[in-house]
Protein backbone atom coordinates (compact mmCIF):
# COMPACT_ATOMS: atom_id res chain seq x y z
CA UNK A 1 0.00 0.00 0.00
CA UNK A 2 1.27 3.54 -0.95
CA UNK A 3 1.41 5.69 1.53
CA UNK A 4 -1.10 8.09 2.70
CA UNK A 5 -0.75 11.91 1.95
CA UNK A 6 -0.95 12.68 5.51
CA UNK A 7 1.98 10.23 6.18
CA UNK A 8 4.86 13.00 7.24
CA UNK A 9 7.52 9.73 7.34
CA UNK A 10 7.01 8.20 4.33
CA UNK A 11 5.84 4.52 5.33
CA UNK A 12 2.80 2.76 6.49
CA UNK A 13 2.37 1.23 9.93
CA UNK A 14 1.89 -2.19 8.34
CA UNK A 15 -0.46 -3.26 11.00
CA UNK A 16 -0.67 -6.80 10.79
CA UNK A 17 -3.97 -8.82 10.68
CA UNK A 18 -3.36 -10.32 14.31
CA UNK A 19 -2.77 -7.00 15.26
CA UNK A 20 -5.94 -6.17 14.06
CA UNK A 21 -7.57 -9.16 15.87
CA UNK A 22 -5.73 -8.85 19.23
CA UNK A 23 -6.99 -4.71 19.95
CA UNK A 24 -10.49 -5.52 18.47
CA UNK A 25 -10.60 -8.48 20.94
CA UNK A 26 -9.67 -6.51 23.51
CA UNK A 27 -11.80 -3.61 23.04
CA UNK A 28 -14.80 -6.59 22.77
CA UNK A 29 -13.64 -7.72 26.00
CA UNK A 30 -13.70 -4.66 27.80
CA UNK A 31 -17.64 -3.91 26.36
CA UNK A 32 -18.36 -7.55 27.75
CA UNK A 33 -16.30 -6.54 31.10
CA UNK A 34 -18.84 -3.18 31.47
CA UNK A 35 -22.05 -5.13 30.75
CA UNK A 36 -21.14 -7.80 32.96
CA UNK A 37 -20.22 -5.48 35.72
CA UNK A 38 -21.64 -1.75 35.61
CA UNK A 39 -23.93 -2.36 33.01
CA UNK A 40 -25.61 -5.42 35.02
CA UNK A 41 -28.28 -4.08 36.91
CA UNK A 42 -30.04 -0.52 35.95
CA UNK A 43 -28.72 1.50 38.58
CA UNK A 44 -27.71 5.40 39.55
CA UNK A 45 -23.43 5.37 38.92
CA UNK A 46 -22.15 7.22 42.01
CA UNK A 47 -19.53 9.93 41.86
CA UNK A 48 -16.79 7.17 42.76
CA UNK A 49 -17.89 4.09 40.76
CA UNK A 50 -17.91 6.96 37.57
CA UNK A 51 -14.24 8.29 38.65
CA UNK A 52 -13.14 4.41 39.10
CA UNK A 53 -14.14 3.50 35.58
CA UNK A 54 -13.20 6.53 33.80
CA UNK A 55 -9.29 6.67 35.25
CA UNK A 56 -9.47 3.02 33.84
CA UNK A 57 -10.29 4.04 30.47
CA UNK A 58 -8.11 6.94 30.08
CA UNK A 59 -5.02 4.52 31.54
CA UNK A 60 -5.98 1.92 28.68
CA UNK A 61 -5.97 4.87 25.79
CA UNK A 62 -2.66 6.13 27.00
CA UNK A 63 -1.09 2.56 27.37
CA UNK A 64 -2.47 1.90 24.16
CA UNK A 65 -0.97 5.23 22.85
CA UNK A 66 2.45 4.70 24.54
CA UNK A 67 2.76 1.41 23.14
CA UNK A 68 2.44 2.21 19.52
CA UNK A 69 4.72 5.27 20.58
CA UNK A 70 7.44 2.65 21.29
CA UNK A 71 6.50 0.08 18.46
CA UNK A 72 6.00 2.36 15.80
CA UNK A 73 7.63 5.62 15.91
CA UNK A 74 6.96 8.88 17.38
CA UNK A 75 5.44 10.01 14.56
CA UNK A 76 2.26 7.33 14.61
CA UNK A 77 2.07 7.95 18.67
CA UNK A 78 1.81 11.67 17.82
CA UNK A 79 -0.92 11.04 15.51
CA UNK A 80 -3.01 8.72 18.06
CA UNK A 81 -2.88 10.89 20.65
CA UNK A 82 -3.91 13.75 18.45
CA UNK A 83 -6.69 11.64 16.78
CA UNK A 84 -7.86 10.73 20.50
CA UNK A 85 -8.01 14.02 21.94
CA UNK A 86 -10.05 15.14 18.83
CA UNK A 87 -12.32 12.55 19.49
CA UNK A 88 -12.42 12.78 23.26
CA UNK A 89 -13.20 16.42 23.07
CA UNK A 90 -16.26 15.54 19.97
CA UNK A 91 -16.94 13.08 22.63
CA UNK A 92 -17.75 16.14 25.00
CA UNK A 93 -20.09 17.79 22.90
CA UNK A 94 -21.61 14.13 22.43
CA UNK A 95 -22.54 14.23 26.23
CA UNK A 96 -24.09 17.70 25.94
CA UNK A 97 -26.86 16.20 23.31
CA UNK A 98 -27.67 12.78 25.31
CA UNK A 99 -27.81 15.35 28.62
CA UNK A 100 -30.78 17.44 26.88
CA UNK A 101 -32.04 14.33 25.14
CA UNK A 102 -32.32 12.27 28.59
CA UNK A 103 -33.31 15.21 30.22
CA UNK A 104 -36.39 16.18 27.18
CA UNK A 105 -37.64 12.68 27.59
CA UNK A 106 -37.94 12.97 31.59
CA UNK A 107 -35.91 9.43 31.83
CA UNK A 108 -35.41 8.13 35.33
CA UNK A 109 -32.24 8.90 36.46
CA UNK A 110 -32.06 4.71 37.19
CA UNK A 111 -31.83 4.47 33.36
CA UNK A 112 -29.43 7.22 32.07
CA UNK A 113 -26.22 4.30 32.50
CA UNK A 114 -28.50 1.59 30.42
CA UNK A 115 -29.36 4.36 27.38
CA UNK A 116 -25.57 5.81 27.34
CA UNK A 117 -24.51 2.32 27.27
CA UNK A 118 -26.59 1.40 23.90
CA UNK A 119 -25.59 4.94 22.48
CA UNK A 120 -21.48 3.93 23.45
CA UNK A 121 -22.36 0.78 21.39
CA UNK A 122 -24.28 1.89 18.29
CA UNK A 123 -21.36 4.77 18.30
CA UNK A 124 -18.92 2.57 17.73
CA UNK A 125 -20.65 0.33 15.45
CA UNK A 126 -21.52 3.41 13.15
CA UNK A 127 -18.35 4.84 13.68
CA UNK A 128 -16.42 1.39 12.39
CA UNK A 129 -18.32 1.50 9.17
CA UNK A 130 -17.67 5.00 8.48
CA UNK A 131 -14.12 4.35 8.87
CA UNK A 132 -14.12 1.39 6.69
CA UNK A 133 -16.07 3.71 3.85
CA UNK A 134 -13.92 6.91 4.63
CA UNK A 135 -10.35 4.64 4.60
CA UNK A 136 -11.56 2.66 1.19
CA UNK A 137 -12.76 6.28 -0.36
CA UNK A 138 -9.20 8.17 0.75
CA UNK A 139 -7.24 5.18 -0.47
CA UNK A 140 -9.27 5.17 -3.94
CA UNK A 141 -10.04 9.01 -4.50
CA UNK A 142 -7.52 11.31 -2.87
CA UNK A 143 -10.25 14.44 -4.06
CA UNK A 144 -11.96 12.75 -0.32
CA UNK A 145 -9.59 14.42 1.59
CA UNK A 146 -11.18 17.97 -0.05
CA UNK A 147 -14.29 16.53 0.58
CA UNK A 148 -13.69 15.58 3.79
CA UNK A 149 -12.41 18.88 4.42
CA UNK A 150 -15.15 21.00 3.02
CA UNK A 151 -17.80 19.20 5.31
CA UNK A 152 -15.56 19.68 8.47
CA UNK A 153 -15.39 23.64 7.25
CA UNK A 154 -19.14 23.78 6.99
CA UNK A 155 -19.80 21.90 10.01
CA UNK A 156 -17.49 24.14 11.83
CA UNK A 157 -19.08 27.53 10.59
CA UNK A 158 -22.67 26.83 11.23
CA UNK A 159 -21.53 25.04 15.41
CA UNK A 160 -19.90 28.67 15.13
CA UNK A 161 -22.75 30.86 14.37
CA UNK A 162 -25.23 28.82 16.75
CA UNK A 163 -22.74 28.16 19.97
CA UNK A 164 -24.95 28.99 22.23
CA UNK A 165 -27.80 26.86 20.95
CA UNK A 166 -29.02 23.72 21.89
CA UNK A 167 -30.63 21.11 19.39
CA UNK A 168 -34.21 19.96 20.24
CA UNK A 169 -34.93 16.32 19.94
CA UNK A 170 -38.42 17.20 19.36
CA UNK A 171 -37.53 18.41 15.70
CA UNK A 172 -35.75 15.20 15.38
CA UNK A 173 -37.26 13.93 12.24
CA UNK A 174 -37.09 10.41 12.70
CA UNK A 175 -38.89 10.91 16.16
CA UNK A 176 -41.48 12.93 14.59
CA UNK A 177 -42.37 10.10 11.46
CA UNK A 178 -42.03 7.52 14.54
CA UNK A 179 -44.13 9.64 16.95
CA UNK A 180 -46.77 9.15 14.01
CA UNK A 181 -46.51 6.41 13.25
CA UNK A 182 -46.17 3.90 16.28
CA UNK A 183 -48.71 3.44 18.90
CA UNK A 184 -47.16 4.76 21.96
CA UNK A 185 -47.79 5.25 25.92
CA UNK A 186 -46.98 8.03 27.45
CA UNK A 187 -44.81 6.00 31.23
CA UNK A 188 -42.18 4.20 31.13
CA UNK A 189 -41.80 0.54 31.61
CA UNK A 190 -38.38 -0.45 32.88
CA UNK A 191 -35.90 -0.55 30.18
CA UNK A 192 -38.15 -2.00 27.47
CA UNK A 193 -38.89 -0.90 24.44
CA UNK A 194 -42.06 -2.06 23.76
CA UNK A 195 -45.54 -3.00 25.38
CA UNK A 196 -48.56 -5.00 25.12
CA UNK A 197 -51.54 -4.01 26.47
CA UNK A 198 -54.85 -5.00 25.69
CA UNK A 199 -53.59 -7.20 22.70
CA UNK A 200 -52.19 -4.44 21.10
CA UNK A 201 -48.60 -3.68 21.04
CA UNK A 202 -46.86 0.13 22.34
CA UNK A 203 -44.02 1.19 22.26
CA UNK A 204 -42.27 3.33 25.11
CA UNK A 205 -40.69 6.46 25.44
CA UNK A 206 -37.26 4.61 25.84
CA UNK A 207 -38.01 3.56 22.62
CA UNK A 208 -38.22 7.01 21.22
CA UNK A 209 -35.29 7.64 23.51
CA UNK A 210 -33.03 5.18 21.68
CA UNK A 211 -34.25 6.17 18.22
CA UNK A 212 -33.17 9.90 19.39
CA UNK A 213 -29.94 8.79 20.10
CA UNK A 214 -29.40 6.45 17.33
CA UNK A 215 -30.14 9.61 14.81
CA UNK A 216 -27.91 11.83 16.84
CA UNK A 217 -25.15 8.97 16.81
CA UNK A 218 -25.17 8.97 13.42
CA UNK A 219 -24.55 12.59 13.05
CA UNK A 220 -21.87 12.88 15.29
CA UNK A 221 -20.57 9.72 13.33
CA UNK A 222 -20.41 12.05 10.11
CA UNK A 223 -18.31 14.99 11.44
CA UNK A 224 -15.97 12.67 13.98
CA UNK A 225 -14.48 10.08 11.03
CA UNK A 226 -13.63 13.20 8.91
CA UNK A 227 -11.80 14.79 11.76
CA UNK A 228 -9.99 12.32 12.78
CA UNK A 229 -9.06 11.41 9.91
CA UNK A 230 -7.60 14.73 9.83
CA UNK A 231 -4.97 13.88 12.18
CA UNK A 232 -4.06 10.75 10.85
CA UNK A 233 -4.46 8.66 7.76
CA UNK A 234 -3.52 5.13 9.59
CA UNK A 235 -7.01 3.35 9.87
CA UNK A 236 -5.65 0.96 12.68
CA UNK A 237 -5.19 4.32 14.64
CA UNK A 238 -8.56 6.40 13.49
CA UNK A 239 -10.27 3.08 14.40
CA UNK A 240 -8.71 2.56 17.72
CA UNK A 241 -8.65 6.36 18.75
CA UNK A 242 -12.68 6.22 17.95
CA UNK A 243 -13.01 3.19 20.39
CA UNK A 244 -11.40 4.36 23.46
CA UNK A 245 -12.68 7.87 23.51
CA UNK A 246 -16.13 6.21 23.43
CA UNK A 247 -15.59 3.25 25.43
CA UNK A 248 -15.16 6.12 28.17
CA UNK A 249 -17.85 8.02 27.41
CA UNK A 250 -20.22 6.75 29.93
CA UNK A 251 -18.64 6.86 32.69
CA UNK A 252 -17.18 10.32 31.89
CA UNK A 253 -20.88 11.45 31.45
CA UNK A 254 -21.55 10.67 35.55
CA UNK A 255 -18.20 12.17 36.26
CA UNK A 256 -18.79 15.44 34.95
CA UNK A 257 -22.43 16.17 34.24
CA UNK A 258 -22.28 18.25 36.98
CA UNK A 259 -19.49 20.50 35.61
CA UNK A 260 -20.95 20.40 31.46
CA UNK A 261 -22.80 23.18 32.30
CA UNK A 262 -19.90 25.48 33.60
CA UNK A 263 -18.19 24.73 30.09
CA UNK A 264 -19.54 27.54 28.31
CA UNK A 265 -16.83 27.87 25.41
CA UNK A 266 -16.51 24.31 24.23
CA UNK A 267 -18.42 24.61 21.59
CA UNK A 268 -16.83 27.62 20.63
CA UNK A 269 -13.55 26.03 20.60
CA UNK A 270 -14.71 22.65 18.96
CA UNK A 271 -16.28 24.51 16.19
CA UNK A 272 -12.30 26.28 15.44
CA UNK A 273 -11.07 22.70 15.79
CA UNK A 274 -13.56 21.55 13.21
CA UNK A 275 -12.78 24.41 10.78
CA UNK A 276 -9.01 23.87 11.36
CA UNK A 277 -8.65 20.54 10.95
CA UNK A 278 -10.57 21.13 7.40
CA UNK A 279 -8.27 23.68 6.49
CA UNK A 280 -5.55 20.71 7.06
CA UNK A 281 -7.20 18.28 5.19
CA UNK A 282 -7.14 21.05 2.01
CA UNK A 283 -3.61 22.19 2.96
CA UNK A 284 -2.70 18.48 2.59
CA UNK A 285 -4.27 17.59 -0.16
CA UNK A 286 -3.27 20.46 -2.10
CA UNK A 287 0.54 19.96 -0.97
CA UNK A 288 0.92 16.67 -2.92
CA UNK A 289 -0.58 18.35 -6.32
CA UNK A 290 1.78 21.52 -5.56
CA UNK A 291 4.57 20.82 -3.35
CA UNK A 292 4.92 24.76 -2.82
CA UNK A 293 2.29 24.82 -0.64
CA UNK A 294 3.15 23.46 2.94
CA UNK A 295 0.87 21.26 4.78
CA UNK A 296 0.41 21.29 8.65
CA UNK A 297 2.74 18.36 10.96
CA UNK A 298 0.79 16.37 12.83
CA UNK A 299 2.96 17.86 15.77
CA UNK A 300 1.44 21.39 15.31
CA UNK A 301 -1.79 20.15 15.06
CA UNK A 302 -1.66 18.40 18.18
CA UNK A 303 -0.41 21.94 19.82
CA UNK A 304 -3.09 23.82 18.46
CA UNK A 305 -5.86 21.50 19.41
CA UNK A 306 -4.66 21.20 22.88
CA UNK A 307 -4.34 24.96 23.01
CA UNK A 308 -7.57 25.62 21.59
CA UNK A 309 -9.23 23.95 24.25
CA UNK A 310 -7.62 24.72 27.18
CA UNK A 311 -8.29 28.45 26.17
CA UNK A 312 -11.62 27.61 25.76
CA UNK A 313 -11.96 25.45 29.36
CA UNK A 314 -10.40 28.64 31.14
CA UNK A 315 -12.57 31.29 29.29
CA UNK A 316 -15.56 28.95 30.29
CA UNK A 317 -14.41 28.63 34.05
CA UNK A 318 -13.37 32.18 34.29
CA UNK A 319 -16.74 33.42 32.46
CA UNK A 320 -18.88 31.30 34.91
CA UNK A 321 -16.83 32.42 38.09
CA UNK A 322 -18.13 36.03 37.05
CA UNK A 323 -21.32 35.40 35.91
CA UNK A 324 -23.17 32.08 37.58
CA UNK A 325 -26.19 32.29 35.79
CA UNK A 326 -24.16 31.56 32.33
CA UNK A 327 -24.89 28.01 30.96
CA UNK A 328 -23.42 25.75 28.38
CA UNK A 329 -24.81 24.72 25.24
CA UNK A 330 -24.33 21.75 22.72
CA UNK A 331 -24.29 24.19 19.93
CA UNK A 332 -25.89 23.06 16.37
CA UNK A 333 -25.08 23.20 12.67
CA UNK A 334 -28.33 25.03 12.15
CA UNK A 335 -30.15 27.52 13.74
CA UNK A 336 -33.19 26.60 15.79
CA UNK A 337 -36.99 27.48 14.35
CA UNK A 338 -37.74 30.09 16.80
CA UNK A 339 -34.21 32.08 15.62
CA UNK A 340 -35.23 31.99 12.21
CA UNK A 341 -38.54 33.29 12.97
CA UNK A 342 -37.09 35.98 14.86
CA UNK A 343 -34.52 36.48 12.12
CA UNK A 344 -37.00 36.46 9.41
Amino acid sequence: MAPGPFNEIGINMNVSLTTWFVVVGAILALIVLDLLTVSRKPHEVKFKEASIWSIFYIAVAIGFGIWVWQSSGSQFGTEYFAAYLVEKSLSVDNLFVFIIILAQFKVPSVYHQRVLMFGVLLALVLRGIFIAVGAAALAAFSFTFVIFGAILIWTGVGLFKHWDEDPEPGDNKLVKIMRKRIAMVDEYHGTKLFIRQNGKRYATPMFMVMVAIASTDLLFALDSIPATFGVTSETFLVFSANAFALLGLRALYFLVKGLLDRLVYLSLGLSIILMFIGVKLIMTYLHEEFTSIPKIPTSISLGVIGMILLVATVASLVKTKSDPSAKAHAGRITGSQDHEARDS
